[in-house]
């Protein structure tokens, strides 16, 4: 790919020392820990509470990466006994997870054997004439190929192996520098187009057929073509708005890239027909996305499809042992979502986000619908920073919430779909948000200080669109 670039200015030193974070971090977990229990909870769920937000907030903050604050928060959690060594230790069983690392390892393969240059090199002579155009191509393969992936995990493997292409053809490259010429941008558009097609389709996220079965008890039916019809408006514009957005806030350093089309036809020449590493990864790559996109229809599981293809690619050399050897970002990325995954899991079986969600009723007694309503969809949201999990954030909230709203006034029908829209568009808030965003963060082209900030703009500007955009449409046409 082609295009001026802007040399990078160089990185600001500081001299901060990070023990002064580190030592706030701690205080946080502290205080939180010695504060009085609330009533209605239990010491368990308000200590291990404690520990989850002192990890967070040392990640926002820049105190600790992820993966340390995480085996902290967990040690103390299990040596303190607040949770069992068996439920610390579940995120490593979960299939979800698991699925991630397979997922990781099989766009390894897409880019090596060079499937994903040529690919890449496709997309950039359709779409390849800015570096907008690129993202809005992510956003595009996404939305079409969304109803048949009720895994949007699954579905993040194409768009990484996409993204990943394309970064590598313009020369960017992770956990350098290079990677504010194009790689960031890429990464963070496949993390929000995620945001939205999960959200537009029914079937596009294993989570929305279970909230329309709770809204059921509230008297608000919605079958795949009234969800469809509901989600159109404000996902199609929140589409189309939030590519702009980010490319604003992000700048990155190649924008107009004219001569890239041209210089995208004469490398496919210069590849030639498609190699025998290619063509196997070619047809395993299209079996597995056939097998993802029935396995509701026929109970197949998706984890046990990546590791099918992933044994093919080893059996026929495409991957070697040395290659996963190299993979070390992806035994750190399994650590930390396996742990906050399973300290997430302990927060909600031990009470705590159920008891959030009864405080909230008692304080909104006497509200107007209107006000009530809006706060209810914000605590949603808000609530979601300690979830690493976007099924069980329903699960533990969604009926809490439609009856919180319905007792208080709160029409069901569009609190019951902007909640279930939340539910996706809330999933960038934090890296661990949900599973779909692991590829993305653990790629080495963005930080984990980018991903919280750009994550926080993506939400917001996909509750505004939601609100004032999707709210009146719900009303004019769920009737």
């Amino acid at each position: 790919m082609s295009g001026a670039v802007t040399p990078a200015a160089p990185a600001v030193q500081t001299t901060r020392s990070p023990w002064i974070a580190r030592i706030a971090c701690l205080a946080l977990a502290v205080g939180l820990w010695f504060t009085p229990v609330p009533e209605g909870l239990t010491a368990a769920p308000w200590h291990l509470f404690a520990l989850f937000a002192a990890a967070i907030f040392s990640v926002v903050c820049g105190a600790l990466p992820i993966l340390t604050a995480s085996l902290f928060a967990i040690a103390v959690a299990v040596l303190a006994r607040v949770i069992s060594p068996a439920a610390a230790w579940s995120g490593f069983a979960n299939g979800t997870i698991v699925l991630i690392i397979a997922a990781f390892l099989v766009a390894r393969a897409v880019v090596k054997c060079g499937l994903g240059e040529r690919i890449g090199h496709v997309v950039v002579r359709a779409f390849g004439r800015s570096t907008l155009g690129l993202s809005y191509s992510l956003f595009l393969v996404d939305a079409v190929i969304a109803p048949a992936f009720p895994s949007n995990t699954a579905r993040s493997g194409v768009l990484y192996s996409l993204a990943m292409s394309l970064t590598a053809t313009a020369g960017a490259r992770p956990n350098d520098p290079s990677r504010a010429r194009l790689g960031a941008f890429l990464m963070f558009s496949g993390v929000a187009s995620l945001t939205l097609s999960s959200g537009l389709w029914l079937t596009a996220m294993a989570a929305n057929p279970l909230g329309t079965e709770i809204a059921r008890a509230y008297g608000v039916n919605i079958g795949f073509g009234s969800w469809l019809l509901a989600s159109s408006l404000p996902t199609l514009l929140a589409m189309a708005v939030l590519p702009w957005v980010l490319y604003r806030v992000m700048a990155p350093e190649v924008t107009s890239t004219p001569d890239a089309p041209a210089a995208a036809r004469e490398a496919l020449a210069a590849l030639g027909p498609l190699t025998r590493d290619e063509r196997i990864v070619t047809i395993t790559f299209l079996v597995m996305v056939a097998l993802w996109a029935s396995a509701s229809t026929f109970g197949i599981d998706a984890t046990a499809v990546a590791f099918l293809g992933l044994g093919v690619f080893l059996a026929t050399g495409v991957l070697t042992a040395a290659d996963i050897a190299k993979e070390g970002d992806v035994l750190a990325t399994y650590l930390w979502f396996a742990l906050l995954f399973a300290m997430s899991s302990q927060l909600n079986e031990l009470g705590f986000m159920s008891y959030v969600g009864e405080r909230l009723a008692l304080a909104m007694q006497g509200w107007s619908w209107l006000v009530a309503g809006l706060t209810l969809v914000l605590a949603y949201i808000l609530l979601h920073l300690l979830f690493v999990s976007q099924t069980a954030h329903l699960l533990a909230l969604f009926g809490v919430f439609m009856d919180v709203g319905v007792k208080v006034g709160v029409p069901a029908m569009p609190l019951a779909l902007l909640l279930l829209f939340a539910t996706n568009f809330f999933s960038a808030i934090t890296p661990q948000a949900s599973s779909a965003n692991l590829l993305f963060a653990g790629s080495g082209y963005l930080s984990q200080r980018d991903l919280y900030r750009l994550g926080a703009i993506t939400t917001v500007v996909n509750l505004i669109i939601y609100l004032v955009i999707g709210t009146p449409w719900f009303f004019l046409v769920m009737r």
